[in-house]
C-alpha cells in the first residue's frame, strides 16, 4: 500500500474510532478472553489482555488498527502463551460467506486484480497487460447476496433453536463488515464442547455424513412406512419436504427411491445436504476453540464497514447501516470496472479516472483495492 493511502486509512480508522468509542465495548468475561489487533501492513499482534472498556479504547488510539479481535474462548491467562493459558470453554460461532453460496450473481460483482503489475480487469483469463497468472479476486457483494446470508441465517437459526434446543436470546447475530455474518451462541451447554465435538456439531448443521437408515431406507427390507413424513420434527421433517414436495406425491417418489436402490438414495441425501437444506457455514470457524474474532463495533480492513449486530437480521441493511465513515467530499483515482451501491448511492464503474466521492466510499474503494488517493 502506498504511503499516501496507509495515511489517508489510518486517519479515517482513527477517526471512525473517536466518533463510536460507543459502539465498541468489551464483550462480558472481557478479563478471560485473549484481545489481538493488526496494523495496515503488520502481522497479527496477540495474547493482549484487557479488562474494561477503557483499556480497549486506549488500544485503539495508540495504535490505530486496521483490524481489532477478541476470543471466543476464556482462559485463566489469556496473555500467555497458547500452551500456558488454560482454556475454560468457548462461545460457538458459526461464519457464514457469501463466497460459500455460489450464487450466480458473484460473477456479476467481481473484478480480478493482477498481484504482479496491478492491473484491474473483469475478464476471467489472465492479466490483460502482463499475462500473469497470479490474480486477486476482488467481490463487491450485492442485495442478492445478502438475501442469500440471510436466508442461511434463518435456516441455521432454526436448527439451533427447535433441534438443539438454544434459548432465541443466547444467540447474536452480527454482520462480519464485509461480505458475510457472524452467529454467537452464548451462555449455552454447548460452550464446553472441544474441537471433536464441534466438527460433529457441523455434520449435523450441515447435514453431512448422513446414514439412509435414518431416513427411512431399511437396506435388507425397505419398506414405503419407514421413511420420513411431514410433520416430523428435526431433519426428518426437513427431508420429507425437499423429497417429496407434498404429500400426494410421497408413495410414488418413496417407491422409486426402493427402487433405485440404497446407494442412490445416500448419494440423494448428499447431493440435498450440499446444495439445499444443508446450512453453508464455514467449518474451519467452529471447530477452531482458540481464534480471535472481530470485535463487535470495530471496522474490517477489508472494507471500511463497521462489524455490527444485527437486531432484526430480516430488515437489517448492511451497506446502509455498517457504513459508518462520515461523507466528506474526498478526491481519489478510481480504477473499479463494476458498480457498487453505499448508503443507497451508486457508485462506478471507473477507469482510472480521478473522481471526489463521499469518504465512506473512498475508504471503502482503497480497502478494496480499487482506488488510491488523488
Amino acid at each position: 500500500m502506498f504511503e499516501k493511502d496507509l495515511k489517508f486509512l489510518e486517519d479515517a480508522f482513527k477517526q471512525y474510532y473517536f466518533d463510536h468509542f460507543n459502539l465498541i465495548n468489551v464483550p462480558d468475561r472481557a478479563s478471560e478472553r485473549e484481545f489481538g489487533y493488526m496494523k495496515f501492513n503488520t502481522g497479527m499482534i496477540r495474547h493482549i489482555s484487557l479488562k474494561t472498556d477503557k483499556d480497549l479504547h486506549l488500544m485503539l488510539m495508540s495504535n490505530i488498527p486496521s483490524d481489532v479481535f477478541c476470543s471466543n474462548a476464556y482462559y485463566t491467562f489469556p496473555s500467555m502463551p497458547m500452551s500456558e493459558k488454560d482454556w475454560k470453554g468457548a462461545d460457538i460461532i458459526f461464519d457464514i460467506d457469501a463466497k460459500d453460496l455460489k450464487l450466480p450473481c458473484r460473477k456479476d460483482h467481481t473484478c480480478n486484480k493482477c498481484t504482479s503489475c496491478g492491473e484491474i480487469f473483469v475478464s476471467q483469463d489472465g492479466c490483460p497487460k502482463c499475462k500473469s497468472n497470479k490474480i486477486e479476486h476482488i467481490s463487491l457483494p450485492c442485495d442478492n447476496c445478502m438475501a442469500g446470508l440471510k436466508k442461511e441465517l434463518s435456516k441455521l437459526d432454526k436448527v439451533l433453536t427447535d433441534d438443539l434446543n438454544i434459548p432465541a436470546n443466547d444467540i447474536v447475530t452480527s454482520f462480519s463488515g464485509n461480505e458475510g455474518f457472524h452467529l454467537y451462541v452464548k451462555h449455552s451447554q454447548y460452550n464446553d464442547l472441544g474441537s471433536k465435538e464441534r466438527s460433529e456439531l457441523i455434520d449435523y448443521i450441515k447435514f453431512q455424513k448422513v446414514i439412509p437408515e435414518t431416513f427411512g431406507f431399511k437396506k435388507n427390507n425397505p419398506s414405503k412406512s419407514s421413511f420420513p413424513e411431514f410433520g416430523e420434527s428435526g431433519w426428518k421433517g426437513r427431508v420429507a419436504k425437499e423429497l417429496f414436495g407434498s404429500k400426494s406425491k410421497k408413495s410414488k417418489l418413496v417407491s422409486k427411491i426402493i427402487s433405485d436402490g440404497y446407494v442412490a438414495y445416500r448419494e440423494k441425501l448428499d447431493e440435498i445436504g450440499k446444495n439445499s437444506i444443508g446450512i453453508k457455514i464455514d467449518p474451519n470457524v467452529t471447530v477452531d476453540i482458540h481464534r480471535i474474532f472481530r470485535l463487535e463495533g470495530s471496522l474490517n480492513s477489508k472494507s471500511g464497514l463497521c462489524k455490527l449486530a444485527c437486531k432484526d437480521v430480516g430488515k437489517f441493511r448492511p451497506y446502509t447501516e455498517a457504513c459508518l465513515i462520515d461523507d466528506k467530499p474526498t478526491e481519489i483515482i478510481a480504477n473499479c470496472p463494476i458498480k457498487f451501491q453505499l448508503k443507497n448511492k451508486k457508485f462506478g464503474p471507473y477507469n482510472g479516472e480521478k473522481t471526489s466521492v463521499p469518504k465512506y466510499a473512498a475508504v471503502y474503494m482503497m480497502c478494496k483495492g480499487i482506488a488510491n488517493s488523488a
